[in-house]
């Protein structure tokens, strides 16, 4: 396993925002790196990282922490002494709290885009030393103060809440896997990566996960390539066991299966290809069209621990607007990942979502569940997303909760957990794939920032309760 705290080795190397151009005006003057040492003698700084986001009118942005060094701690002054482009964020705008050698550097952002900020440690005698810190700002958004962002990824795409306000989210543009304090947002607490111990060599497209006890199921998306390429990682299913909780979680690998996406094949090519499986995994079929094949959801049924509702953002049944959602029930997911047994198949249940298809599906230990529900094709927020409740027995219709806001960057993807949906103020946690979005109003997609720090998926909740919800 390889475990990383820093930036990800999967990260290609691509071409740097035209924009940045401005916010490079500080190398100008000597301060290309994230710190520069002080005088002998003098005052020191260091960023816990040289690279932060934020947005304007956040409420939860994430910070950075300073470390200085010299003389008496206490004593030493912290402020930004410029800025390379005050219309993002001026030096008034940076507010360091705390005291002695460890400080905390927050920044209320003023307007979308990039700029560099020269921070200062100043001692009494007037010595001094800088670092600067490459700032980007996104666009305001709706229910900002409900609002966290996930640093480190753009392409959340899968969420298991783990207990003391932590939850591990998964991501589909690698295989790495990455725990958040859920209240505070900003960077991950702690990574794994599971792709050599699983023998992958290309993302597996992490879609769903669901849990049982203590091991998390995740799947991916089953289907093919955007090109329509068949790629056998993507059919990976696998699970962790997770030990401790919160901050202290702890995740090893458990088993693995790579014909889920075979048997379901097979199952529907024996019922008279009912939902069109085999057609829509062939090559040169591209995975997300109306009578495709592509996975997004993962949840126990009612009651069990081994039948799991595997829910499809593709094919919509049938296939043609205002078709159903579709979930395939596996009897024995339990025995197919744990011993490698092929999926037993239930039968399906076709959800009446308003034409929408399955983004994701949660429940509680009460069988209460949580469908996000969105289109086939949007990867963005240029097409409807809703909330929906339902009970999780087939036949019983799910009920709409709400509508999901799509003025804002990304596309509702993962649900982290369902609350009491009776309590009149619950409330849940969805997050957002930004990868596709224009975050910083340069034409650069999410997913191709050169700073996994300026990646970053939003973390909103809404009320879903009696009172709140519908």
């Amino acid at each position: 396993m390889r475990s990383r705290l820093s930036p990800s080795p999967h990260r290609s190397s691509r071409r740097i925002p035209l924009a940045l151009g401005a916010a490079l005006g500080l190398t100008a003057l000597g301060l290309s790196g994230p710190a520069l040492a002080a005088a002998s003698g003098g005052p020191g700084i260091s960023l816990s990282s040289g690279y932060l986001s934020g947005a304007v009118g956040a409420t939860g942005d994430p910070s950075v922490t300073v470390k200085l060094s010299g003389g008496d701690a206490s004593a030493l002054k912290v402020s930004a002494r410029a800025s390379s482009d005050t219309s993002v964020a001026r030096t008034g705008d940076v507010h360091v709290s705390g005291d002695g050698a460890t400080r905390t550097l927050t920044i209320t952002a003023r307007g979308v885009g990039y700029t560099d900020l020269k921070i200062e440690v100043a001692d009494g005698d007037g010595a001094s030393a800088t670092a600067t810190l490459h700032y980007a700002a996104s666009a305001a958004v709706q229910r900002a103060a409900d609002t966290r962002y996930f640093t480190g990824s753009s392409d959340a795409s899968a969420a298991v809440d783990v207990g003391g306000g932590y939850v591990v989210v998964a991501d589909d543009e690698s295989n790495v896997l990455r725990l958040y304090d859920r209240r505070a947002g900003g960077a991950p607490v702690k990574t794994w990566d599971f792709s050599d111990e699983l023998g992958v060599s290309k993302e597996i497209d992490i879609e769903a996960a669901a849990r049982a006890g203590d091991t998390i199921y995740w799947t991916g998306s089953l289907g093919n390539s955007k090109k329509g390429k068949f790629q056998p990682d993507r059919a990976t299913v696998f699970t962790t066991k997770v030990s401790g909780s919160g901050a202290d979680t702890r995740l090893s690998l458990g088993g693995s299966y790579k014909k889920l996406r075979d048997d379901l094949v097979a199952w529907d090519k024996k019922h008279d290809d009912r939902y069109g499986f085999a057609a829509g995994t062939a090559e040169g079929q591209v995975p997300k069209q109306i009578d495709g094949f592509n996975v997004e959801g993962l949840e126990f049924a009612p009651g069990s621990t081994t039948t799991a509702y595997v829910g499809f953002r593709a094919p919509l049944v049938p296939p043609k607007k205002g078709g159903k959602a579709l979930l395939v029930p596996v009897t024995n997911l339990d025995k197919v990942v744990g011993g490698g047994a092929h999926a037993a198949i239930g039968t399906p249940v076709e959800l009446d979502l308003g034409g929408l298809s399955i983004r994701d599906i949660r429940k509680n230990a009460a069988d209460q569940y949580l469908i996000v529900a969105g289109s086939w094709a949007a990867d963005d927020n240029s097409e409807a997303y809703a909330l929906y409740t339902w009970d999780g027995v087939p036949g019983h219709a799910p009920a709409k909760a709400q509508d999901l806001p799509t003025k804002d960057p990304g596309g509702w993807e993962s649900v982290v957990d369902v609350p009491d949906l009776t309590a009149p103020d619950a409330r849940a946690q969805l997050i957002t794939d930004d990868g596709s979005a224009d975050l910083y109003g340069d034409g650069t997609e999410a997913k191709d920032l050169p700073h996994d720090a300026w990646k970053k998926s939003r973390a909103t909740w809404f009320p879903v309760g009696a009172k709140g919800g519908r």
